[in-house]
């Protein structure tokens, strides 16, 4: 079975950064989506940026649109997301995920799932 797993989250003050990695032993196997989620606590999961490699086309949350920006590795089979001018809001357990089918961060569309990494934001 497929694991996912993610490193980088940290405790910063606000307009800090962080970098989050996501490893995987078949990050370049052929999926159609990959992405990063995120879950507050109270709060509903939530698409923070996605690739749809078969549409050629990136989508970001509107809220972190100009801070936050999705890469890959393929050579390293690893999925980053890079956090800049961090917020309280933006305080989550954030995930990579991975899919075959769709386009977007719809979270039915993705079936591979890390453990998740804490982001703290502090005012």
């Amino acid at each position: 079975q497929v694991q996912f797993v993610e490193s980088g989250g940290d405790l910063v003050q606000s307009g800090g950064s962080l970098r989050l990695s996501c490893a995987s032993s078949v990050f370049d196997c052929g999926y159609a989506l990959i992405g990063w989620f995120r879950h507050a606590p109270g709060k509903e999961r939530e698409g923070v940026s996605c690739i749809s490699n078969s549409a050629g086309s990136t989508d970001y949350l509107d809220f972190v649109k100009g801070r936050f920006t999705i890469s890959r590795d393929n050579a390293k089979n690893t999925m980053y997301l890079q956090m800049d001018n961090l917020k309280p809001e933006d305080t989550a357990v954030y995930y990579c995920a991975a899919g075959y089918y769709g386009t977007g961060c719809a979270s039915a569309n993705y079936i591979y799932w890390g453990q998740g990494t804490q982001v703290t934001v502090t005012s």
